[in-house]
């Protein structure tokens, strides 16, 4: 019998509506049906179509026996569904709907547990791997530690008080309410979602919601551990930091006013590390810091090593802030000179290869020390006149100057694709201008701990604007990442954000006025009246892509199949949405299948799937490194401040594979490099098959 005898025609459906879980009342779907049927056929090893049309047929005509003239539950539904594949001799089928029917009502359970609530009224679009990150690190608790806000009341309260910023701008009761609604559906959508402390301490008493702070250390004991106490209090609030240890005298050097010998930037970056340790950020998380120190300092290299030992520094990030100079020195096999920033003397010389073999080594061994490019991030910086930038945030995405913050946030652009792999340039037009509405209204609600920190922060008015679901967006347009096609669309994608957010700021700067830097940028030398000096940063994402279902910042997908360790001990394993999707339409879906990519991770090995397929869902470590960095370095010229990218190797890479990509990253103007080798440490946040 055909299928299409079986299609029913709207008209002649004669039940209309079907009562939900959660009491609504919603259009009857006969596809639904044939849908949920063969689903089950599939998780059961079957792929007929045809088959399921025509179980859903006698599904259907059970049902109308029934319930003509009446409104069937989705229960009713269900339970109609099982008697027809038990007796219509499906058992297969039949009890893997039944377990799929479980598995579902589960999750259902899981997400009320959650949220106190009946139904998803409140969880809105969140995954279940969201809500339960939502519940152990952003939904609010009481003092006994129960839930007293649902993730709907989460983003209102976000909202709320990021809105009343729009007061000190002539703004009224009216005109505030608006906003407050057009930021909630902003987040509630998942097109954007700001830094964590902003979720997290949004409209409580104090709240710091920016996500790094640059913090200067001074060459004094009162400078190292007057900073470290403003680090530990930043962190307490819920924020990391950023350090250059550059200006520290060098180890065995005089001090001053005794007979003593200074103890140099590495002994203090330890006391650091170990003060922070005991330090969690509000209690939400554990802090992350980043410390840099310049290669012409005299102690590089004993900094360069201080990750030989893999219980070392684990709050800090570590970044060499190599020059222009010193790179030119590798390449040209020449020696360099060491200064000691206590008397601006050269104190030695080192073989610039030594130097850059020794990073390279270290960095295939643990992944660190990343570079940072200190020259070319002082090239970039939109305001020269306020100083030299002498370091970065945790992750490496602000270059900030001493005692300046900076806000983040990302726009999930896997929303963003059309019924027809279609980029929707307005509503991402539409999106883009709301975030920078958002972002600088953050810097005015922000709480800052001391005044130094607001003058600086408030005098730039820098935000970080970036995005996320980058990959998702590739795969769904059938974009190959490491491929020209890749770099070409990428440039298009982020110059449109770029243009869009800028015309957004100038426009904040017409209404609100230009920020206290803008004289003397390079913003002002243009005549580009500008509210925020810079912009647009690629962040890692980490979290907030995982509540949003995304794909990373700007990288490439990790796996088609991973485990991630969120939380310190839980574990989720991801099949993408994509693929699984893709897998079904073409027709090459099954559970047998799932369950090897699964312990492999990558499907290029595989050809029972399509070869167009295998190479759109390419994964991070199957993308060459020049790949990586041809891609980092055509949306750098489009960030005004900079990109948390980490270059993935295989576990097989060479220590020449790490030098080439840290070389090609200097020469292809990025603002920094980081890497990362499969297997460097044994406790690693992603794992394939496992």
């Amino acid at each position: 019998m055909e299928s299409s005898q079986h299609n029913i025609a709207t008209t002649d459906i004669k039940i209309k509506s079907v009562m939900t879980h959660d009491d609504n009342i919603v259009d009857f779907s006969f596809q639904k049906i044939i849908a949920s049927i063969f689903e089950a056929a599939q998780l059961a090893g079957g792929d007929d179509r045809d088959l399921a049309t025509r179980l859903a047929y006698n599904v259907y005509t059970f049902l109308e026996e029934l319930y003509l003239n009446k409104v069937p539950t989705v229960d009713q539904i269900q339970d109609a569904i099982e008697k027809v594949l038990i007796e219509k001799g499906h058992a297969r089928t039949a009890k893997a709907f039944i377990l799929n029917r479980h598995r579902k009502n589960e999750e259902k359970k899981r997400k009320e547990l959650i949220t106190g609530t009946r139904g998803n009224k409140d969880n809105l679009l969140f995954s279940n791997q969201a809500l339960t990150i939502l519940k152990r690190r952003y939904l609010l608790k009481d003092f006994e530690g129960n839930l007293i806000e649902t993730p709907s009341e989460m983003l209102r309260r976000v909202a709320k008080n990021v809105a009343r910023a729009d007061l000190l701008y002539g703004g009224n009761t009216e005109t505030v309410q608006q906003t407050e609604d057009t930021f909630y559906h902003l987040m509630s959508d998942l097109r954007f979602l700001p830094n964590s402390p902003t979720l997290v301490n949004a409209g409580k008493k104090k709240p710091q919601l920016s996500s790094c702070v640059v913090l200067p250390i001074e060459d004094t004991m009162q400078g190292v551990f007057g900073t470290l106490r403003e680090a530990a209090l930043i962190h307490q609030r819920g924020s990391g930091t950023g350090f250059s240890f550059s200006r520290l005298r060098p180890k065995g050097g005089p001090v001053g006013g005794n007979l003593g010998v200074a103890s140099g930037p590495i002994a203090f970056l330890r006391v650091y590390d170990s003060a922070l340790e005991t330090i969690k950020q509000g209690g939400v998380r554990p802090g992350a810091n980043m410390a840099v120190l310049r290669v012409d300092h005299p102690d590089i290299i004993r900094f360069i090593e201080l990750k030989r030992d893999r219980q070392s520094l684990k709050n800090f990030n570590i970044s060499v802030a190599v020059t222009d100079r010193f790179m030119k020195a590798v390449e040209g096999d020449k020696e360099y000179y060491l200064t000691n920033p206590n008397t601006e003397k050269y104190v030695g010389r080192l073989r610039a290869r030594d130097v850059f073999a020794m990073i390279t080594q270290n960095a295939w061994k643990t992944g660190d020390p990343g570079l940072v490019f200190i020259d070319e991030i002082n090239r970039k910086h939109p305001a020269k006149h306020l100083g030299e930038i002498e370091t970065t945030n945790q992750c490496g995405e602000a270059p900030l100057l001493p005692n300046e913050g900076c806000i983040l946030g990302s726009v999930n652009l896997n929303k963003f694709v059309g019924e027809n792999n279609e980029v929707l340039w307005d509503d991402l037009t539409e999106t883009v201008h709301a975030a920078v509405h958002f972002l600088d209204n953050v810097i005015d609600m922000n709480s800052y701990l001391k005044i130094d920190i607001e003058r600086q922060t408030k005098k730039t008015r820098k935000f970080g604007l970036g995005i996320m679901g980058f990959a998702d967006m590739l795969c769904k347009m059938k974009i190959k990442y490491d491929s020209e096609e890749g770099l070409v669309f990428a440039e298009k994608i982020m110059s449109f954000i770029k243009d869009a957010t800028y015309a957004k700021s100038e426009e904040l700067a017409n209404k609100r006025g230009v920020c206290d830097a803008w004289e003397g940028s390079d913003h002002h030398r243009v005549d580009r009246k500008m509210r925020n000096i810079s912009c647009l940063s690629i962040a890692p994402t980490g979290t907030i892509s995982l509540l949003a279902d995304a794909s990373s910042g700007c990288e490439p997908l990790f796996a088609i199949s991973y485990q991630r360790t969120v939380l310190g001990d839980t574990d989720f394993l991801y099949l993408n949405k994509a693929f699984e999707k893709v897998a079904r339409d073409r027709g090459f879906y099954s559970p047998e299948l799932i369950i090897k990519i699964a312990r492999m991770g990558k499907i290029q090995d595989f050809k029972e799937i399509p070869k167009d397929v295998r190479d759109i869902f390419v994964t991070a470590q199957e993308i060459a490194p020049e790949w990586h960095i041809r891609m980092q370095s055509t949306l750098q010229k489009y960030i005004d401040n900079s990109i948390s990218k980490t270059i993935n190797f295989p576990r097989t890479a060479s220590i020449k594979n790490v030098e080439e990509a840290y070389m090609l990253a200097w020469k292809s103007k990025c603002k920094g490099i980081t890497i990362y080798r499969d297997g460097s440490y044994e406790e690693q946040v992603l794992s394939i098959g496992e």
